[in-house]
């Protein structure tokens, strides 16, 4: 392991000016979209799409492409982050993986709290559904929040009588709004991105008010994975959230799910972003586009 890049990331991150506390959601979305613009970007084709009545963006390898549709969700705490934000992740899957990726625009909180994120990203996949997409050819993926709504729309879905998508990519998920892992505890400081405090905050901003106990607000203590397709978690031992993980692959296997629960030592919070600059980041992402293109393989792709 890359013991020294581990280090020069941590320690990037924990001089990541962020200004002082508490900041306007205007301010911390500019932040947020600062910061995510110094990641760099594999060269892919983008277009502006919309699809279940939000805007979003469609990613193409150059080149030819494969079959199969990676229907991508954004992380920003509910409240920051767009698809171009997520685009350096986006684009990694894509060209690794050979197929394209939709990458939707969901709506925010303050503004449009809980649950309408999820409700746009079902409304999206009911349209490419409606389009005449197959859901054997389409795969969830995303980072942080949109890891969780990876896991929150699939339950959506199959409340809606949906049939569900051949597979679920979640890149350091948030997935319990209660906040009652150990690790929200055992790694306090060890996170150089999140503290409790900061959690809350933006926590409150998305239940405006609702009670997090419920299963599509904390999958990770309360959802029924019954019927579920294959999941792929991947997350850092340097994450205030690793416990959102490990207890939904528990949930996972406890409903008899095929479930990878992927644990990289020593690196934080969607630690895949920093491809390029770390090599577990980079072997990460080979391990999931991997996952995906075995999946849209499996089901009838030909994502070799």
């Amino acid at each position: 392991m890359s013991r020294e890049q581990r280090t020069a990331v941590d320690e990037l991150l924990r001089r990541r000016p962020d200004g002082p506390p508490p900041r306007s959601v205007a301010e911390m979305r500019d932040g947020f979209a600062a910061f995510m613009a110094l990641f760099p970007i594999q060269s892919v084709r983008t277009t502006d799409i919309e699809i279940g009545g939000r805007p979003a963006v469609r990613v193409e390898p150059q080149g030819a492409g494969r079959p199969g549709t990676i229907l991508y969700f954004h992380g920003g705490s509910f409240v920051l982050g767009s698809p171009r934000t997520a685009m350096g992740l986006t684009a990694s899957l894509v060209t690794r993986t050979g197929c394209s990726a939709i990458s939707l625009d969901y709506r925010l909180a303050p503004e449009h709290p809980f649950p309408a994120a999820i409700e746009d990203c079902v409304a999206a996949y009911r349209e490419l559904l409606e389009s005449g997409v197959a859901p054997e050819s389409v795969v969830f993926a995303g980072d942080s929040a949109g890891a969780g709504l990876t896991v929150t729309a699939t339950l959506a879905a199959r409340s809606a009588g949906l049939p569900l998508p051949a597979a679920i990519l979640a890149l350091s998920p948030g997935l319990d709004h209660t906040r009652s892992g150990t690790t929200m505890t055992t790694k306090a400081g060890v996170d150089p991105l999140f503290t409790r405090a900061a959690m809350q905050r933006t926590g409150d901003m998305y239940l405006a008010g609702q009670d997090p106990r419920q299963e599509l607000a904390a999958p990770a203590v309360l959802a029924d994975l019954t019927g579920f397709p294959p999941i792929l978690l991947q997350v850092g031992t340097n994450e205030l959230l690793l416990d959102d993980s490990v207890r939904l692959a528990e949930r996972a296997r406890d409903a008899d799910v095929d479930v990878i629960l992927d644990v990289t030592a020593g690196v934080p919070h969607v630690f895949q972003s920093f491809a390029g600059q770390l090599e577990e980041a980079d072997q990460a992402l080979d391990r999931a586009a991997l996952f995906l293109a075995q999946h849209l393989r499996d089901a009838g792709g030909d994502a070799r």
